[in-house]
């Protein structure tokens, strides 16, 4: 009786620990969850072998992105960029052919330019149309006149000629033509301060400012050329400078206002435009794309 007795508890007992141990040994939600997870994720990578594209998007069995869609912008993307290899390929050939017109345009315009001043070397006599005076200036005509001299009385008058003032300016025009642009500059300046008041001094300006432009110094020569059409627009070559200044302006950079001069130059002077100047100016406007 005793043994029975104590073998009652212990089975009861166990019984009660049989429960608890099932328990255990059963999977609680979140593991099961997992579980599950994982199996998708072998069978997604059985489907998948190169690579699942995106994960599942919310409770669609269907993922966000398939394998024809990333294929399709892929095809899309490499489709773009033979586009754009194709613009920038189309790009650099019309630069080069921009480049290869503007050297065309640079060579005819120093083929006028040498044209020109031949035509203004040459004799008065092989000059086709008279009013077209040539920078060259002709031999010198003496033709005195009086005037007072500076810093003595007005009563003493002084027997003044030409010759001075034309030799002055034929030796700054021969060394401009022989490419001494520093000499001819110094030159000149030299006559427009021994003559101020003679006729030669709108040339003499404007054969300077040509020299700055010949030498390089397109700003310092545009300076000198809008000073010389300012300071007296009548002057014999005060349209030259007008039409030399947007030569200057195109050389900076700035057709705009060069195309501005070119039109101020044809509103000024119209029908009494050099001839010179009159056939090299739409090239002049063209080269400067002048609407």
């Amino acid at each position: 009786m005793r043994f029975k007795s104590i073998l009652l508890p212990l089975l009861i007992s166990a019984l009660a620990a049989a429960p608890a141990a099932a328990q255990r040994r059963q999977a609680s939600p979140e593991q099961r969850i997992e579980r599950l997870e994982k199996q998708v994720r072998q069978v997604q990578g059985r489907i998948f072998p190169k690579g699942q594209p995106v994960d599942t998007a919310g409770f669609s069995d269907e993922p966000a992105a398939t394998q024809a869609s990333v294929t399709n912008l892929i095809t899309r993307l490499d489709a773009v960029e033979r586009q754009m290899a194709e613009a920038i390929r189309s790009s650099e050939e019309n630069g080069n052919r921009i480049a290869v017109m503007e050297a065309d345009l640079a060579r005819l315009r120093a083929d006028q330019e040498r044209r020109l001043r031949a035509l203004e070397t040459a004799p008065a006599a092989a000059v086709v149309e008279p009013a077209a005076e040539p920078d060259v200036p002709p031999p010198p005509a003496p033709r005195p006149r009086v005037e007072a001299p500076r810093g003595g009385p007005a009563d003493e008058p002084v027997l003044a000629s030409d010759s001075g003032a034309e030799a002055a300016y034929d030796k700054g025009f021969r060394q401009w033509t022989a490419g001494q642009y520093d000499a001819s500059i110094k030159s000149l300046d030299a006559m427009i301060k021994a003559y101020p008041g003679h006729r030669r001094v709108s040339w003499a300006h404007n054969l300077a400012g040509r020299a700055l432009l010949d030498k390089g110094q397109p700003r310092a020569a545009a300076e000198r050329l809008l000073a010389n059409y300012r300071r007296d627009p009548q002057g014999e070559r005060a349209q030259d400078s007008l039409f030399y200044l947007g030569q200057s302006l195109v050389k900076l950079g700035q057709p705009g206002q060069a195309c501005k001069a070119y039109a101020e130059l044809e509103d000024v002077y119209g029908t009494a435009l050099r001839a010179p100047l009159r056939k090299d100016l739409p090239g002049a406007k063209s080269a400067a794309r002048c609407g």
